[in-house]
């Protein structure tokens, strides 16, 4: 991506964030948003850092991501000032000065050592500073005051055109990187060696990844979160689950798919499946209330697991007992952009309050009304899970589901497939669908 495409979209970024910074400042009584850039800080009992992970509110401004002790100082009406970290050092690689389409919209100060930025900042008292306790420096203490984190966490959800662009990157990295991990499945690789194929294609390694790579081959797909990674191939290897994404400019891509060994009828199911989530793609459409195509989603997936004998009762009814959830357990998707599971998923307005979940729901992670702008995954999954499957059974609703085929299905784990999408003023813009088509 040219530094002349990408200049014009972050002009109009850095106004819409003045703008908003203005207005939040005005509701916490402050003239000033302080942001620290994060802190490398030692693990416990030990003399080694923490991964560093700069501060999502930093990175909101520019593409920073890897200059720890570095601020921001917000004051609306002047440009912003970045007050660069630097330092003298000769046991590590010291951050590269600053380059690129956005460094003629910041007054830069380099400083060589973290407590020199002291002298730079404003008086605290009159600053929002948005930050973790580890960023604290003299004085100046992350207060953190909820009007400003809440105005300023609602309307992240509204992405810029800037952003969409930085998230489309981050998606066309993270498919050709898909289609490398799959090659690898489909040469015999080991979780681990998949994984590693993954990061070698995104030329990202864990510290880079904005999540743990999701591995796994046969039953380990029925785990949600299975980050173990086998270093041997099971025998026979019967389905592979990949879910990872890719980061560009400090922002995310989450990207799910799942491949059958063989073109047998899981291999039918992932395909039904398929058709499902791009129906409710479809869904991410202005006005659309998002906890409705999560309810959706469970219809659309009992009417697969119906499709193919696995549920002996309707769409309707495997919804309203409890028994869809036995399959399909996690919530269908949640904001993303600057973070994987971006902020204020559930926030009523910009001041505060929530919007409750769907009872009988409790792991939806957005239940926001849609609107242009918004960045939502999509990701309906159906798995085959014994701890879900006995409670169904201790439920008494053992006469719902067809055992055997269960059985059938139970050595495959899973299937789940996810999409970024934004919500625009027409159709929604799949950017996982656009990226894995070129």
């Amino acid at each position: 991506m040219s530094n002349a495409t990408l200049a014009p979209l972050y002009s109009q970024h850095l106004d819409t964030l003045q703008q908003r910074a203005a207005e939040a400042l005005r509701r916490g009584g402050f003239e000033h948003l302080l942001i620290p850039s994060g802190t490398l800080h030692y693990q416990v009992f030990d003399d080694r850092d923490y991964p560093y992970a700069v501060n999502p509110q930093f990175k909101a401004w520019l593409p920073l991501t890897q200059a720890p002790g570095s601020w921001l100082i917000i004051t609306p009406g002047q440009r912003p000032k970045l007050i660069f970290l630097q330092p003298h050092d000769y046991w590590h690689v010291v951050p590269a000065m600053p380059t690129g389409y956005w460094v003629e919209h910041f007054d830069i100060e380099v400083i060589r050592s973290a407590d020199d930025a002291q002298r730079l900042l404003p008086p605290a008292f009159r600053c929002a500073i948005l930050g973790e306790p580890q960023s604290a420096l003299g004085g100046y203490v992350p207060n953190n005051p909820e009007p400003v984190i809440q105005y300023l966490e609602y309307h992240r959800g509204y992405k810029t055109a800037y952003e969409v662009e930085m998230m489309r990157q981050a998606n066309r990295i993270g498919a050709r990187a898909h289609r490398a991990a799959e090659r690898a499945f489909r040469a015999g690789s080991s979780e681990f060696g998949i994984h590693l194929t993954y990061c070698q294609a995104a030329g990202q390694d864990a510290n880079d990844l904005p999540y743990g790579n999701i591995i796994a081959l046969n039953e380990h797909g029925a785990v949600l979160h299975y980050t173990h990674r086998d270093r041997l191939p099971p025998k026979p290897v019967r389905s592979f689950l990949i879910d990872a994404g890719a980061s560009f400019g400090g922002y995310a891509s989450d990207i799910t798919r799942t491949y059958s060994t063989h073109d047998d009828e899981f291999a039918a199911m992932i395909r039904a499946v398929d058709t499902a989530q791009l129906a409710l793609c479809d869904k991410v459409r202005a006005g659309t209330d998002y906890a409705r195509i999560h309810l959706d989603a469970h219809l659309l997936l009992s009417g697969v697991l119906k499709e193919f004998g696995v549920l002996k009762v309707s769409p309707e009814e495997a919804l309203e007992r409890g028994v869809s959830s036995a399959f399909f357990p996690h919530g269908i998707g949640h904001g993303i952009g600057l973070q994987v599971h971006d902020v204020a998923g559930f926030a009523a307005g910009d001041a505060g309050g929530t919007v409750a979940k769907p009872d009988g729901h409790p792991y939806l992670r957005l239940t926001r009304t849609l609107a242009p702008g918004m960045a939502v995954t999509i990701e309906p999954g159906i798995y085959f899970i014994d701890m879900l499957l006995d409670e169904l059974k201790q439920k008494g609703l053992a006469d719902t589901v067809d055992w055997d085929r269960v059985e059938a299905f139970k050595p495959f784990g899973g299937i789940r497939i996810e999409d970024d999408v934004v919500c625009t003023e027409a159709a929604p813009l799949n950017l996982t669908r656009e990226a894995f088509a070129e």
